[in-house]
């Protein structure tokens, strides 16, 4: 995996490329060819512009609106993400550092899941994660993991005939069953318990056959319920061949992603109400990271601050979580707060006297040093922690 070196220069594209129908694929390439013809103004070379835009020409395997963010050096492609929404903003730059926001203004959509497709047999499983979002059968290799069968077969209940001397071999026959139903779907509850530990999905989404769904509940542990979402409409194999059941799951990852938000703006602004573990306003959050004090920097797109390019880095360099928030939560001042992993007397004050619109303000706000990627930060390895 390459690395960020300090010499730079860097190239950046953030790209829509939903490609629904002709019309839509044509605007594709013209708004690539006239971002491409800004790159080459500002110096980037044509061998390079020439492989990214290969690599944008390449269908992506996901359906329906999506984008493109790819971030190169001279030499070669160091990031080429599909986001599993278009990017708010357009844009590309060939600079000495690679342009973050775009990438950060969709963390609310970065949401990885692990569908489960039940049956009283077993289940398969699919993956969607925030660098492969398409959510499709096969769209992502589990290797053995993607198809459990449990391995017993005694599935099916069935009266036998001879009246009620028979009786006992009926219960016996159907307690059979009962117990390969359960074998089974604890054969699958191991599978996912693994799948989540490794891949720590956001969301765990169990659909199928109603029994064996709540056979498999009942085998699954706390870690894994504390993430279930249950889809209706579902079966083994077809699930997402169902444009119903498609909608369904949209409507219920929708409702994640505005939960997670209003619970990411709740905490934020209970904290600055009880005046804990937090700052708001660029020139506090300046002050927090220079501290290292930064747990979560929290963006409200639309109103990031100039200098938010700056901040990102800074965050990223000392393990800050990055999160953003809609336009519902514009009262955080300049559009930039940080939730803090401690707090002591010399933290930046939010009174009314440090606040943004201070004219004081704008001569003592310093950039941020540019030395923040100069130890060859892992840039991939931070995006991939940040899901975005």
């Amino acid at each position: 995996m390459s690395t960020l070196e300090n010499d730079g220069p860097l190239l950046s594209v953030h790209l829509d490329t939903t490609r629904t129908d002709p019309r839509t694929a044509a605007e594709v390439t013209t708004r690539w060819t006239r971002l491409r013809a800004e790159l080459s103004r500002a110096g980037a070379p044509d061998d390079l512009l020439d492989t990214v835009e290969e690599a944008i020409r390449e269908p992506s395997a996901m359906g329906g609106p999506h984008g493109r963010a790819i971030i190169a050096s001279a030499a070669e492609i160091l990031v080429d993400r599909t986001l599993p929404v278009p990017p708010i903003t357009e844009c590309a730059q060939w600079a000495r550092a690679p342009k973050l926001l775009p990438f950060i203004q969709l963390t609310p959509f970065a949401v990885s899941q692990l569908l489960v497709e039940v049956d009283r047999a077993g289940a398969d499983l699919t993956l969607c994660a925030p660098e492969n979002p398409s959510l499709t059968r096969g769209s992502t290799d589990l290797g053995d993991d993607g198809s459990v069968d449990g391995g017993h077969d005694e599935l099916h209940k069935a009266g036998l005939g001879g009246g009620s001397k028979h009786g006992w071999r009926s219960n016996n026959f159907e307690a059979r069953v009962e117990d390969s139903w359960e074998r089974n779907a604890e054969a699958v509850a191991a599978t996912v318990t693994k799948l989540v530990s490794e891949h720590r999905p956001d969301m765990v989404l169990l659909t199928g056959d109603v029994r064996a769904q709540s056979l498999l509940k009942d085998a699954l542990g706390q870690e894994v319920l504390s993430r279930l979402h249950i889809v209706p409409g579902g079966t083994r194999g077809v699930s997402l061949e169902r444009a119903s059941f498609r909608e369904e799951l949209d409507r219920i990852t929708r409702e994640f992603i505005e939960g997670r938000q209003r619970e990411l703006g709740e905490r934020f602004h209970e904290s600055q109400a009880r005046d804990a573990e937090s700052v708001a306003g660029a020139f506090e959050v300046v002050e927090a990271l220079d501290r290292g004090q930064v747990d979560e920097l929290v963006l409200v797109t639309g109103r990031e601050p100039d200098n938010v390019e700056d901040l990102i880095r800074r965050a990223i360099r000392t393990d800050a979580g990055i999160s953003a928030l809609g336009d519902d939560y514009a009262d955080i001042p300049e559009g930039v707060g940080a939730l803090l992993r401690w707090k002591d007397a010399a933290t930046p004050s939010n009174s009314a006297a440090s606040m943004s619109g201070d004219p004081g303000r704008e001569v003592e706000m310093n950039p941020l040093r540019e030395e923040l990627f100069e130890d060859g930060t892992d840039y991939e390895k931070k995006l991939n922690a940040l899901q975005v």
